[in-house]
């Protein structure tokens, strides 16, 4: 099955990150964001991310130079 993945993820790995978070959070019990004939929850999930309804933030990473100086 190949999926088109939507422009705004820099890599198909962060694209999938964010779908197996949804489907956990399908999986506990939230509601579904779009009418599908599917059950499961990773289909699911894959099909509203495609859709652009589930929001994601890419945290940055703090400098490790900024973290030692806290430490200090």
């Amino acid at each position: 099955m190949i999926h088109k993945i939507p422009e705004e993820f820099d890599s198909k790995f962060r694209f999938i990150v964010v779908a197996s978070e949804r489907a956990r959070q399908i999986q506990g019990g939230a509601p579904a964001r779009l009418e599908t004939e599917s059950r499961k929850s990773a289909h699911i999930a894959i099909k509203e991310v495609e859709n652009g309804v589930v929001d994601f933030e890419i945290l940055e990473e703090e400098a490790e130079e900024e973290v030692v100086e806290e430490e200090e």
